[in-house]
């Protein structure tokens, strides 16, 4: 989107554009989001700033399009966490859900390496308010990994799977177990996601579901034996 303009050469100024047009025409329903690398890795590529991206987007929406979510590939070397940190607040100032994309750290540093730098943008991007995804790039292939691979060719976790396993584990919340207070009210904190609550009371027992989604307030649910 900022680096090359093939399509535009190939097929007219606003080729882009009626990309977006004819994808949202298909399908109404799809999210389109504008996608590209560099914006938070780096501040050294002139063609992906933070401020080239937020231009770009603001372009294609004033020529009509509808976009509802920004893409961040996330190819790190080595990571600059309070960079990272600046960009992602900036580009949440559009108010559109932010996923990286394309996460992996490259494979001209060791394993060990890899997997200290994978946790620290993990961490970063898990910890923003505005990221509401991220996708790892691990392509493996038989003959060996493309940049940055969870396990070998034998499926045994390499550093950078270790570091996923433990963090899918740390940031789930685990089944607790509680007596409510006087007004019957038990309060927890737990992550992002769907619960399954069941509430017993001498012989009495009801169970239900909930999701626990992003908001500035507290979330209360009410179950009734």
């Amino acid at each position: 989107m900022l680096h090359f303009d093939f399509y535009e050469k190939k097929l007219g100024p606003n080729a882009t554009l009626h990309f977006f047009e004819t994808a949202h025409r298909s399908d109404p329903l799809a999210t389109l989001f504008m996608n590209e690398f560099n914006v938070v890795e780096t501040c050294s590529d002139v063609n992906s700033t933070v401020d080239a991206y937020i231009s770009s987007l603001r372009e294609l929406r004033s020529g009509g399009v509808s976009l509802d979510g920004i893409g961040l590939e996330g190819h790190f070397t080595v990571p600059n966490p309070p960079l990272m940190r600046a960009i992602l607040d900036k580009l949440a100032t559009l108010g559109l859900p932010i996923w990286l994309t394309e996460v992996d750290i490259s494979n001209t540093l060791d394993k060990a390496t890899q997997a200290v730098y994978l946790e620290q943008v993990l961490r970063e991007g898990f910890s923003h308010p505005y990221v509401n995804g991220i996708m790892l790039w691990t392509a493996l292939h038989p003959n060996g990994c493309y940049r940055m691979c969870l396990t070998d060719n034998n499926f045994q976790n390499l550093p950078a799977g270790d570091v996923v396993d433990k963090l899918l584990k740390e940031w789930r919340t685990e089944e607790l177990e509680g007596v409510t207070d006087e007004h019957g009210s038990y309060s927890f904190f737990g992550f992002l996601g769907e619960y399954k609550i069941s509430v017993g009371y001498e012989t009495r027992t009801a169970s239900s579901t909930f999701s626990l989604s992003q908001g500035e307030e507290t979330r209360h649910f009410s179950i009734q034996l």
